[in-house]
């Protein structure tokens, strides 16, 4: 019986598989991705590795000079953004030829809305059209949820297809830990320690007025839906619409100077706002990250009187919201964050800019 389907498409090793794309003598080697692909200078991480890397503990986040310890057989290769950005453009570009709904969730990951007796065969064969049409691979999950998708994916990497519905969730999810649902993290978990909600399944039986009463009356009751397998929201199509924009750097020497840091800061600033007025789009907040040297980070926010697309304007009060951290110790890294209006309807007036 034909019935609808949410299949989450997550593309395999993506950075990776794309150089490799690029270096077809890279094949079955361990490939790690991230910085300028100097292992041996301070502070850069891995943006992806391979699997082949991964089979050696080589992890997204991991310093660089680590995976050069943990794999130094290991090729490493700058991020290189233009050609990421084009090769997902390809990927939704091959998914909108098929008779479904895609709604993007960022490079290598999209939800696929469907309609098919037979979601299983439907997955195999849009795996196949990406591949003949990209020469990526990617693994499907197929849920009646958006978080059941999702959580399948999981499962079917590298390259395969699995399924988890409403019948299959608590038998299949209910003994893992609640940071096994997508959405919920180590704090959160520990609020829910703190009630003795440990597992999937203690959160699906919860009881929702406890929880509106520890996380608030809209969180507490979700919480309790993810744990009986998410909400039922449907497959878009209306792109996705940042709610802000950021820029940081790690420093490869920590700074101390405070003209310095405030310069960089405001440099910071600027980029982060010309990359946003560039689309049409205003910055209504500002924040600053400072990163010390002890790995100590604290994030500080402001609002602007009103919104603007001045890069100036932005630079001012990133620097007004860095006068307000103590800076009493070296620091390893910045950055700037920008909250955004969202963009004017076609033919709509959008907010005044600042003089």
């Amino acid at each position: 019986m034909t019935r609808d389907w949410i299949l989450h498409v997550d593309l395999d090793q993506f950075l990776a598989a794309v150089e490799i794309l690029r270096r077809p003598e890279l094949a079955g080697r361990p490939v790690v991705v991230g910085g300028d692909g100097d292992p041996r200078r301070l502070r850069q991480v891995v943006a992806t590795a391979s699997y082949e890397a991964r089979a050696f503990g080589v992890r997204s986040g991991m310093p660089l000079r680590a995976a050069a310890r943990a794999c130094p057989e290991a090729v490493f290769l700058p991020s290189d953004r233009p050609a990421y950005e084009a090769a997902s453009a390809r990927v939704m570009a091959t998914l909108r030829t098929l008779p479904v709904v895609v709604e993007e969730w960022g490079w290598d990951e999209a939800f696929v809305g469907a309609s098919t007796d037979d979601p299983e065969e439907f997955a195999r064969s849009l795996q196949a059209h990406v591949l003949a049409a990209t020469a990526l691979s990617c693994a499907v999950g197929i849920g009646e949820t958006k978080l059941q998708a999702k959580t399948a994916t999981g499962f079917a990497k590298p390259g395969g297809v699995a399924r988890l519905t409403r019948k299959t969730w608590i038998e299949t999810m209910g003994e893992r830990s609640v940071t096994a649902i997508w959405g919920i993290g180590a704090r959160t978990a520990q609020r829910l320690a703190d009630a003795g909600v440990h597992t999937v399944a203690h959160l699906a039986r919860a009881d929702h007025h406890e929880l509106a009463r520890r996380f608030g009356p809209a969180i507490g009751p979700h919480l309790r839906v993810l744990g009986l397998g998410g909400d039922e929201s449907r497959v878009v199509d209306t792109p996705h619409v940042a709610k802000s924009r950021s820029r940081e750097v790690t420093f490869e020497h920590d700074l101390i100077d405070h003209d310095e840091i405030d310069e960089h800061v405001a440099r910071l600033a600027i980029e982060v706002t010309e990359s946003v007025v560039a689309e049409g789009r205003h910055v209504s907040h500002v924040a600053v990250k400072v990163r010390t040297a002890s790995f100590f980070t604290r994030t500080k926010i402001s609002k602007l009187a009103e919104p603007t697309r001045d890069p100036a304007e932005v630079a001012r009060m990133a620097r007004a919201v860095l006068a307000r951290f103590d800076l009493n110790r070296p620091v390893r890294l910045l950055g700037v964050r920008v909250m955004l209006d969202r963009p004017a309807a076609p033919g709509a007036n959008g907010p005044s800019e600042r003089a």
